[in-house]
């Protein structure tokens, strides 16, 4: 199975073959703050492997404080973008960056102690196809 992916530029584009073990929608702190959003949405894989299609050298990738919170990202939209962890035996992949279908749903939420206040009950806010016009309700 392969997946292909990009930065929001274009400048970076990538391919993942091979399946997902997880998927997980992480709200720790952490997660929060480098995403800008409710949570980080990431798939994990122990076996598919990462190639480069173009704009591999715009890309970096940023360890908090050498904790093993890593993202990777493009230098010039800041987009994140999949990254390897743990000495090569994770390929992490942020679900948002990909270009192709999600074969899988979401496992669970992690690190719900660190949601947002905000973040309970958003299936009861409207919801709209486009940006809403000022005189729409």
């Amino acid at each position: 199975m392969k997946h292909a992916g990009a930065c929001l530029c274009g400048k970076v584009a990538f391919e993942v073959e091979g399946g997902f073990d997880s998927f997980y929608l992480c709200h720790c702190e952490r997660c929060r703050k480098d995403t800008g959003s409710a949570h980080a949405a990431n798939l994990f894989s122990s076996t598919a492997k990462l190639r480069w299609l173009s704009g591999e050298e715009d890309v970096r990738t940023f360890n908090f404080n050498s904790t093993g919170h890593i993202k990777s990202f493009c230098i010039h939209c800041g987009s994140a973008l999949p990254n390897i962890q743990m000495d090569g035996a994770l390929l992490v992949v942020p679900v948002g960056s990909l270009d192709s279908e999600v074969p899988i749903r979401p496992d669970g939420h992690i690190f719900i102690a660190n949601k947002a206040n905000w973040d309970s009950g958003l299936e009861n806010v409207p919801m709209f196809e486009r940006l809403p016009d000022e005189n729409e309700e």
